[in-house]
């Protein structure tokens, strides 16, 4: 079940495909994640599910929350729970500076992959600002637009 490595070192484990259609993504961040021995095994077999999880602030610390991450097959009686909240590690500048947004701009952070970097676990996660409806539908009709277009290209140039 093992993918192979990008030129960086990077080996993607989840994607959370809903993020880029429900939310306007304004900036991207990187952080490292606070697991248990039974979570990192499970996070590089790719049992990994990014689906409804957020990001959240708790006592000027950020926490990935509803994140489900399977309990690890041959664990013991010692296996994690699935859907725990776990700390993300940032300086402490980007905490403030994530905080300060998400409060007074009324933006929210969402996960949008989960990757190892170099045998280390990360998280990516984006300021984001919610999409209306009409938002979303102009994002489709731009992208019909767009195929519309290169299919009409390829057929002219065959």
């Amino acid at each position: 079940m093992a993918k192979t490595q990008g030129q960086d070192g990077i080996s993607i484990v989840a994607k959370n495909r809903r993020a880029r259609h429900d939310y306007e993504l304004l900036e991207l961040f990187e952080a490292g994640m606070v697991l248990t021995g039974t979570e990192i095994k499970s996070v590089r077999a790719h049992r990994v599910s990014l689906q409804r999880s957020f990001v959240q602030e708790r006592g000027n610390e950020l926490f990935l929350v509803e994140a489900n991450i399977a309990q690890y097959e041959h664990g013991n009686r010692e296996n994690h729970e699935p859907t725990r909240s776990r700390k993300l590690l940032l300086h402490r500048r980007q905490i403030n500076r994530l905080i300060t947004a998400v409060q007074q701009k009324g933006l929210t952070l969402i996960p949008t992959r989960m990757y190892l970097k170099n045998g280390c676990a990360k998280l990516e996660f984006a300021l984001a600002r919610g999409k209306h409806k009409y938002d979303k539908r102009q994002d489709v009709a731009k992208r019909d637009d767009q195929r519309r277009v290169e299919r009409a290209l390829r057929e002219k140039y065959r």
